[in-house]
């Protein structure tokens, strides 16, 4: 593994995990606010893992694999506890989408690098506003107390419905996109997909 700061700040990451799960469930004053600090930092330092990456000229292919391996797993881990404690059919939705996008992903990014085609699913605006959202909403969820009032838990469960709008909304650009590839590729070849499956080309 090459050693780096902004490596080293992605590991930092994944050793958070556990630690924002034992803080969640610990029962000390104010633990819940001290969870949301640690997700908070994870936060922080995945921008800045990446911006020192390339402030330093240290971007490595261990680092472009470990980087988004580690943000999904850390808000996957907030999710997970959250859903516990807002039992609802909508949150448990909204944690499914969100949840399923990123395994969708990663497997379609896998798939595209196989073919060449990496950069047709680069991350794209509404995939960084989604993220802002996604990280703000879990931050609040985390941070609130049980006895929370009901129009400030409404402001914090309704950020996180639109991160979870923006995440199918960005997931349906990221098909769009490879789908696209796989049409100009099946061209080139010579081997023209059928009709019926052209057709299923996902709208806007």
């Amino acid at each position: 593994m090459p050693i780096n700061i902004p490596n080293s700040l992605t590991v930092s990451r994944i050793i958070m995990i556990p630690v924002l799960v034992l803080v969640f469930y610990w029962p000390f004053e104010n633990h819940k606010l001290v969870a949301a600090g640690i997700f908070g930092l994870a936060a922080i330092t995945d921008w800045f893992d990446g911006y020192l990456a390339r402030k330093l000229a240290q971007m490595t292919e261990f680092g472009a694999f470990l980087d988004p391996v580690a943000d999904k797993l850390m808000v996957a881990v907030a999710l997970v506890l959250l859903v516990e404690q807002h039992a609802s059919i909508a949150f448990t939705l909204a944690a499914c989408v969100i949840i399923g996008r990123e395994i969708v992903i990663s497997a379609l990014r896998e798939w595209m690098a196989e073919l060449g085609e990496r950069t047709s699913v680069a991350v794209n605006y509404i995939g960084k506003v989604k993220t802002t959202f996604q990280m703000i909403a879990i931050v609040a969820l985390l941070a609130l107390p049980e006895d929370t009032e009901l129009w400030v838990l409404g402001v914090a469960l309704t950020v996180l419905y639109v991160a979870a709008g923006l995440t199918l909304w960005s997931m349906v650009i990221y098909l769009r996109a490879a789908w696209k590839i796989i049409l100009e590729r099946q061209k080139r070849t010579g081997d023209a997909l059928p009709e019926d499956l052209e057709e299923e080309l996902p709208g806007p």
